[in-house]
């Protein structure tokens, strides 16, 4: 047992307390269990993912698992930046993240798969995807063709082959994926209609896993740990049923399985992905009773993830025996230090996962995992965790505005040891975040604004809410460094005509329009994201008769898989109309005697270059927002850099130096939607980077 986990067991906290894991021992309970962030080069887990995993292990996790869904054979071509284990080139990066994870205190292991008809047939080495059945995976979209004998022959070589590369690189077992991939193909009714050996009853259908199983067990000897993460319920009427699940994990069990990590559903379809992983919006381990049920039933460890977002609720976990290893892993990435400040004693300070799933959606939108408000993720190589004290002279900073843009300068600032007064003209901080959580579903994203108010009180920072500040208020500071970061206003310029006659998205979720019940109200959302989606739930569950009309060729294609579910519900639920193809031009009133106030909406398609129009009772638009920027515009002329940002020295993490007016008393920069509009990453980080060297 390692030194830091014998002074754990002096801690009265379940999580703390070690863990033995066959020969391994572990120096608490919590755990990050295998997800892929889309980290790795060429396949390989390289520095940034080295440095990604080293992170948590500083912070405290007893036991991180690397290589979500790891592929073992050519025809398992990545679909999310899975790691190759099929290379030989992959072991000695196994061996120098495993090193480093050893030596900071934490444990290793690596998720092993082939992900069968989970990916595509035009990617990697364009080899046909194969499956036990030949069914279309509606997510990645592939036909496969049924896996002929030869087949199965080589996919277990080179899962016995995978796991003995695991080995020899350092790592102190691996686990195996059976949910919406090759192994659990077989397991499933519903995926499995194959009528030989491999077909039929649950016995023929675990046939292939159990081969799988024995042939890896065999490879890398009786000591190696090997775990399963399987789904035990696929919830659905034709899957694979929780007496059905149970009986295969035993059976699993005896073959060499030393833990079950358990899942309940399948990831197939977006819908049902939503339901497996939940967001936001949905209640805090909802499958705990489901994992102390076959916690009850098997005589081996169970771990289990699934929005267990906070220690309280994997306290719960803990002490009422619903598993015996608890996932964090989304609430890690959000905040990597969660078990240092837990035996630190500063819980309060654990940055939250707001369960808003943009760690998983980013890797589809833009190639790798992101948290909503923790940019270092991923940057680890670049930007700390923990921010350090300035070895410069403390300076007088202002912040103008207090959404996240705001709220993250005045904080980094201060942990860097300046003096920061942050100005906000509402009477509680949160800017447009605030009306993104008037979404009730949505509410925990207030959680964003909390944690930096949190902090920025820890550190001191002068915060003064209900203040419009204007140019002289902040040169009554004397500050010698501004920060503009007030944000933008919605955006209805974008009309030929009626301007005046519409609302936007900010009105409905301030409360400011509440159509009467069975009102006919038209959206019109050309931005593709969060913003137009909130404000249509909140409208067809208020009653409105909605139509809502994008110029796109899908709906909300910012919104990902991960969200697009919740959405999607409410629009059936309340009988939304959704068309696409059709731009908004212009808006006018109804005309004539027979006028009634009514609204004319002019809709052009670029497909066929003609007009249809819709008689509506609201408009509602969104198109983004634009800079409100008054108040950096009248603070230029007295700056420095007249609000000049060096590029370079931003993306190389250095102080701004440039100079262009020597009179100058302060310098001067605006982040955030003050800049232009974008989403709640791309404010937090603006903040960070810029705030980070000064």
């Amino acid at each position: 047992m390692r030194a830091s986990a014998i002074a754990s067991t002096t801690n009265p906290d379940p999580l703390l307390k070690p863990f033995q894991l066959k020969h391994l021992t572990l120096r608490n309970r919590v755990v990050s269990t295998s997800h892929e962030p889309a980290f790795g080069e060429d396949g390989l887990p390289k520095d940034r993912y080295r440095a990604y995993h080293l992170e948590k292990a500083r912070g405290g996790v007893g036991l991180t698992m690397i290589g979500g869904s790891a592929v073992v054979s050519p025809d398992s071509p990545p679909s999310f930046g899975n790691l190759l284990l099929y290379r030989d080139e992959i072991v000695p990066w196994l061996r120098r993240l495993t090193d480093d994870v050893h030596e900071a205190g934490a444990a290793v292991m690596c998720q092993v798969t082939h992900l069968g008809r989970r990916t595509s047939n035009y990617t990697g080495d364009w080899l046909p995807v194969v499956a036990a059945s030949p069914l279309r995976e509606p997510a990645h979209r592939a036909f496969p063709k049924a896996a002929e004998d030869w087949d199965l022959d080589r996919i277990v070589a080179d899962y016995a082959a995978a796991a003995v590369r695991c080995k020899e690189g350092g790592l102190d077992g691996i686990e195996l994926q059976s949910y919406g991939h090759f192994l659990d193909g077989f397991l499933s009714p519903a995926t499995n209609h194959r009528d030989d050996a491999y077909g039929g009853d649950l016995e023929h259908r675990m046939a292939f896993p159990r081969r799988v199983i024995r042939a890896v067990r065999e490879a890398v000897g009786p000591d190696f740990v090997v775990g399963i993460r399987m789904a035990l319920d696929e919830d659905r009427p034709d899957g694979l049923t929780f007496p059905e699940g149970l009986a295969a994990a035993g059976q699993f069990s005896v073959d060499g399985i030393d833990f079950i990590s358990a899942i309940r559903g399948t990831i197939d379809r977006d819908a049902t992905l939503a339901r497996t992983i939940p967001s936001m919006g949905t209640p805090l381990g909802p499958f705990l009773d489901f994992t102390g049920e076959i916690r009850r039933r098997l005589d081996i460890p169970v771990m289990h993830a699934a929005r267990i977002a906070d220690p309280a609720t994997a306290r719960h976990a803990l002490r009422e025996g619903l598993l015996d290893l608890v996932g964090m892993t989304r609430a890690q990435i959000a905040d990597p230090h969660l078990v240092a400040k837990l035996r630190s004693g500063e819980e309060d300070r654990i940055r939250p996962c707001v369960g808003a799933s943009y760690c998983l959606d980013a890797i589809y939108d833009s190639g790798d995992t992101k948290c909503v408000h923790n940019p270092a993720v991923g940057r680890e190589l670049q930007i700390p965790h923990t921010i350090p004290a300035s070895t410069g002279p403390r300076r007088k900073a202002v912040v103008v505005g207090g959404g996240p843009a705001g709220l993250e300068a005045a904080r980094v600032l201060a942990e860097r040891g300046h003096h920061v007064v942050l100005f906000e003209a509402g009477d509680q901080p949160g800017g447009q975040l605030r009306l993104a959580a008037q979404n009730p579903r949505r509410q925990d994203l207030v959680g964003i604004v909390d944690w930096r108010v949190s902090e920025c009180k820890h550190l001191g920072v002068d915060l003064r809410f209900g203040v419009y500040a204007e140019r002289a208020d902040v040169l009554a500071e004397h500050p010698d460094l501004v920060l503009v970061a007030t944000g933008g206003l919605p955006n209805r310029t974008f009309l030929a005509e009626g301007e005046a006659l519409v609302s936007d998205t900010w009105d409905v979720m301030s409360g400011s329009l509440r159509p009467r019940p069975d009102s006919r109200v038209l959206l019109y959302d050309d931005h593709g994201g969060y913003p137009a989606m909130d404000a249509a739930e909140l409208l067809a569950t208020h009653g409105a008769r909605l139509e809502f009309v994008t110029p796109e060729r899908t709906l909300a294609p910012d919104v990902g898989s991960m969200n697009s579910p919740a959405y999607l519900r409410a629009f059936t639920e309340h009988d939304v109309t959704v068309t696409l193809a059709r731009r908004l031009r212009s808006v006018r009133r109804t005309e004539g005697a027979g006028g009634d106030g009514r609204l004319v909406a002019t809709l052009f398609s670029e497909y066929t270059g003609t007009e249809t129009e819709r008689v509506v009772d609201h408009v509602v638009v969104e198109h983004g927002t634009l800079p409100n920027d008054e108040l950096y515009t009248e603070l230029l002329p007295g700056s420095r850099n007249l609000g000049e940002v060096d590029h370079r020295a931003l993306l190389a993490r250095e102080a701004q130096t440039v100079v262009r007016d020597e009179a100058g008393r302060y310098q001067l920069f605006r982040i955030g939607d003050a800049v232009t509009s974008r989403n709640i990453h791309a404010a937090v980080y603006d903040a960070l980077r810029l705030c980070l060297p000064i």
